[in-house]
Parts: structure tokens; sequence; C-alpha cells
């Protein structure tokens, strides 16, 4: 969802998307098929980190940042999502510095985050360290000021007045007409020009549901052989999408039932009943991005601190553990606890890596078990019974020699677990070195506690 939308209006769009993903006789039809987009080999073991460039430094600069690189590699990331690079409209703006996704100019950088050079320097350092870097494209419209708006108003779409108009409530931008060839040229053009420019590594793809499927489908066709790359989109809805163009979209639907189980408002029935929905309806290849908070989550429904309370850890693992790409916002590893302002400047303190260490674990953990790889590259996810199931989830993922066996308290209370499992022997918990005796047999789990065992 866009950063633009009102709170009242983000509930409501949530609300459809949720029922809109429903499986229906169409999508059930298109089940079990395999995506022909192309996956990079480098993305199989990757985690994903969103960059919030103007609230990461005092700077708020390409160069600022580029001094934390070796902090993130250290980390254990591997793909840099930078939100959009691009200069932001003046014209309609929100706030004192707009929002990122006004863009007034395809191929310029904004001059308050530094220019081409320096975001090209910023690549290839990345390319150094074995870090990928996709930006953020913002395709559906631009700035009220983009040149666009002048040269070219026919690529706009018009509404009954034959006014150009925002969707939504986006004041700040106006709707582009994707029946207009030329403007998809130009855009395809100005996607193609990072990856030779700047030799960038993907496209993180604002409100992808919203532009054609077949526009996505040229631009990847234009764009791979130029270098492999890795397209993740802003949606949840168009499993089309996937088919040809993109290798990745967003879990939104578990980041809701993770929000709403830490609340007690839903079990861990919602949270398995989730995987059966993907399973059947993703092209074999694809996968979520799964997420405890992102740009979006922190500015306008909360922290992570706020949504899940004593649950942020439980979840936060239950993302690396579970089928699809995690994702690390910015400050997360610092344990950031507020509200980062979207059209101001609104630094994050990193005074306190408190949960660095934590995370590091977690993407260790995924690089070192093939298990727990992207997509195709990794195993299924299995369920275990257990005999608390609307509460407890246990399962397993298993690949080659590797097995990966996970159990998660959702509820705030200690429970006594016993589970139906054919493994035995004990294992030693992946955080505490607790040793387990499998198979699992009243054992006591505290409240939002998770372990995890490499099984042998």
């Amino acid at each position: 969802m866009k950063t633009k939308i009102q709170i009242p209006f983000l509930l409501a769009i949530t609300l459809f998307i949720s029922i809109a993903c429903q499986p229906t006789k169409t999508s059930i039809a298109n089940a079990k098929t395999t995506s022909l987009t192309p996956m990079p080999k480098w993305a199989e073991d990757a985690t994903m980190y969103e960059v919030n460039l103007r609230q990461y430094t005092p700077e708020g600069t390409i160069a600022a940042f580029e001094t934390h690189l070796p902090r993130l590699k250290e980390l254990g990331v591997k793909i840099l999502w930078i939100m959009p690079i691009q200069p932001i409209g003046e014209k309609n703006r929100k706030g004192t510095l707009g929002s990122y996704y006004s863009i007034q100019d395809y191929k310029k950088v904004n001059p308050e985050f530094g220019s081409t050079a320096d975001f090209r320097n910023l690549v290839a350092k990345c390319h150094e360290l074995g870090l990928k870097v996709i930006i953020d494209w913002v395709a559906n419209h631009t700035a009220w000021d983009n040149s666009w708006i002048t040269t070219n108003p026919d690529w706009y779409a018009k509404d009954s007045t034959g006014n150009m108009y925002g969707p939504y409530d986006w004041s700040d931008v106006a709707q582009l007409d994707y029946s207009n060839m030329d403007m998809r040229n130009a855009m395809i053009d100005a996607m193609t020009y990072w990856v030779k420019e700047a030799d960038i590594d993907g496209f993180r793809c604002d409100v992808a549901g919203l532009v054609p499927v077949d526009f996505w489908e040229s631009a990847r066709s234009a764009i791979e052989p130029i270098k492999p790359i890795f397209m993740l989109a802003e949606d949840e809805n168009q499993i089309a999408l996937l088919h040809k163009a993109f290798n990745s979209n967003y879990g939104w639907s578990l980041h809701a039932a993770m929000n709403q189980v830490a609340k007690g408002e839903k079990t861990a029935i919602d949270i398995t009943s989730y995987f059966a929905k993907i399973d059947t309806l993703y092209p074999t290849g694809t996968f979520p991005m799964q997420f405890t908070s992102n740009h979006d989550e922190n500015s306008w429904n909360g922290t992570e601190y706020e949504r899940l309370g004593g649950a942020v850890k439980t979840f936060a693992a239950f993302t690396f553990l579970c089928p699809g790409m995690p994702l690390i916002y910015s400050g997360q590893e610092a344990g950031l606890s507020k509200r980062l302002q979207f059209f101001e400047k609104d630094n994050i303190d990193w005074s306190n890596l408190e949960m660095s260490t934590f995370y590091k674990q977690l993407t260790d953990l995924k690089k070192n078990n093939q298990a727990l790889f992207n997509g195709s590259y990794g195993a299924p996810i299995k369920f275990i019974p257990n005999n608390v199931s609307e509460k407890v989830v246990v399962f397993e993922r298993k690949i080659n020699n590797n097995h990966v066996v996970a159990l998660f308290n959702f509820t705030n209370s200690e429970l006594s677990i016993t589970a139906n499992t054919t493994i035995t022997g004990n294992y030693a918990d992946y955080f505490t070195n607790k040793n387990v005796t499998f198979p699992l047999k009243n054992e006591l789990v505290k409240p939002f506690k998770f372990m995890i065992f490499t099984v042998k």
C-alpha cells in the first residue's frame, strides 16, 4: 500500500485485499503453474533489507549511508531495497520534504540525497561487498511537476471532465494512462536506464497491481537480457504478476494475521491456513516477501512493538523460518521503537544496536540451511500435528540432507506441547542450546516463545 493513503482508507484497502485474495475458481484453476520469471541464483538464500535513505543518517545522503555498508554486510542481508532515489515533486507536495513516491524525474537522483555519481559509487561498493541493490520504482503515477505533464499530457489518465487526476486520495500525484504505448516505452526506457547506468540488480515496484500485467512482462523482457534481475511486486492480489514478470510479492495476509494473533484476535490456525492458500495459488518458483515492518507499516500503522508487543522476536523469527524471503526494515536491528515521520526529517537512532545479534543469527540460520532457501531453492513447509494446534505451530522443512524443525507458541500463556512426529532423539535449540527430546511430549513452552532445531 502507498504511504500517502490516510489511515482509514489504508484499512479499507487492506480489507479489500484480504477479501480479494481468497481463492476463487479462476485462481485455483491457475494453481500449480510454473513461473516463467527468471530467478537469479544469488537470491536463493537472500534476506532483503529496506533502506529509508532520508531517515538513515543525519545527513540523509547516499554518501552518508554508504558508511553503513560494512555493518549491513556483517548483519547478513543480501539485497538492499532502496526507497525511491529520484527528485520529489514540489507541486502539491505533502509536508516539508514530500513523498518519495511523487516522482519528478525518472532519470535523475534527488539532489537532497546526492548525485548520480554518488549512487553509481554506492552500487559499485555494494557489489564489492557481495550485496545486491534494487530500487523502488513508481510506475503508476508521477508528480504534478514531472516534465511529462506538459510535454506529453496524453500520457495521463483523464476524468469525465477531461482533467488529470490522482488515484485514490493521493493529491500529490497524477495517474498515468497505460493505454498509451509511447508512455509505456518511455517508462521501460527509464527502468533500463538505471540498470545500464548504475548497474542495479532489480526493482521493488510500487502498487504493482494497479499497473497492467502485460506492461510488467514487457519491462522484464526488455531488462533481463542486460543482466539477471530480481523483481518484487507491492501486491498480493494479482497472482498473474508472478507468471512472467515478478519473482516475489507481498505477504500482506500473513502480516495481518500475525498482528491479529499477537492481539489474541486470531489463532495459529489462521497462520497455517495462509500457507495452504499460497501453496495453491503461487506459481512454482515464486514466493511472498515476509515482514514484521516496512516503511508503510512503521509510519502509518505503528512499530512492531506497538503491533506485536512481547511477540516481536517470535514473529520476526517466523518470517525467517517460513517459506518466503524475509525483510528487515531500516532500524529494526537497532530496536526502532518509534514511528518515523514520512514527509519530514526524522533520524533513526543507531546508538543501541540491541537487535543486531538476533537478526544476524536469523540470517546465518537461513544461509546455512538449504531447507530455508527461497522459492524452489528451498523446501516446502510441512505442519506437524500437536495437541494445541489452535495455539501452537510446529513444522518442518526438509530438502536433501537438510532438515529444520521449528515450534512457535503464538499465545501469551505457557503451554505443554505434545507433537505427533516420527523424529526421534535429542536436539539443541538454535537460540538457547536447550536440549529437547523428540518426539515432543509435554514440553513446556513459555508465552510467545519458540524453538528451532536442525535435525541430523
